[in-house]
């Protein structure tokens, strides 16, 4: 399986974020979901706005596309990426795609 599906309006992602983390980094799919270490701690929104950021600087949208769908406060989160496919989404961040 991939944390990547297509979505009418874009690429929905599974993910799981590790906050207070040492670094920002996009670690890749772990099983369903992708992996991704944010610096910020989760209080008060600040994960998921550093969630936001992350996506938009490393697929090329700004912020406004990308859409958290579940999860606010938790730490396995559905995100709607708007405008980009599958395909796409997986090159930019590194990870396979679906066969």
């Amino acid at each position: 399986m991939t944390p990547l599906h297509d979505h009418a309006q874009g690429c929905v992602l599974c993910i799981r974020v590790v906050p207070n983390a040492s670094r920002n980094s996009v670690d890749g799919a772990v099983g369903e979901t992708l992996k991704i270490r944010l610096r910020a701690p989760p209080v008060e929104g600040k994960a998921n706005k550093a969630l936001v950021a992350i996506l938009a600087e490393r697929l090329g949208v700004r912020e406004r596309e990308i859409i958290l769908l579940a999860g606010e406060t938790a730490r396995t989160k559905r995100v709607l990426v708007k405008g980009l496919h599958a395909g796409e989404v997986a090159r930019l961040l590194g990870i396979p795609a679906a066969t």
